[in-house]
């Protein structure tokens, strides 16, 4: 079973903690469909497993100010801090840059009928939004993601 980045069960993946400034060697998360539906809402489901989109202005976090992490709805995985989050005027949560490159991973999306990048969990492969090119300095990225695909860690 794979958690549809190509990864198998029993692979070590490195990826990035934002709270310990550690790069770990984890084992990636694999779950059945089923077992996904029961963990998750089914607003979650429908984004983070079934690449769907949550309307804009609509998510928890759009306008959310709190310092702190955004990590994976699925698998926790610390994913954009709240030093990197902006205003894009679109209604999703937008962030400039990831925690690390290792914790997300991208590919070519054209489920619209245009190409887009879309943006995945590296340790559980949920889809989480849109990487654009039109973001503020210092990365010009626009990492677009849905509230129903991340959670929040209040740090300090």
């Amino acid at each position: 079973m794979n958690t549809g980045t190509g990864r198998k069960t029993g692979d070590r993946i490195p990826i990035y903690n934002a709270r310990t400034g550690n790069v770990d060697q984890v084992t990636p998360v694999i779950r059945t469909d089923a077992e996904w539906q029961a963990l998750l809402t089914p607003e979650q489901y429908q984004v983070a497993r079934k690449q769907g989109t949550e309307y804009a202005f609509t998510g928890r976090f759009h306008n959310w100010r709190e310092h702190g992490i955004y990590a994976c709805v699925c698998c926790g995985t610390d994913l954009f801090l709240s030093d990197t989050k902006f205003d894009s005027g679109t209604g999703w949560p937008s962030f400039y840059a990831p925690v690390s490159g290792l914790n997300v991973l991208t590919r070519t999306d054209t489920s619209l009928g245009m190409p887009r990048i879309e943006v995945l969990c590296a340790r559980c492969g949920a889809h989480l939004g849109h990487l654009f090119d039109d973001g503020p300095p210092p990365s010009g990225k626009r990492y677009c993601m849905n509230s129903a695909a991340i959670d929040f860690v209040k740090t300090p």
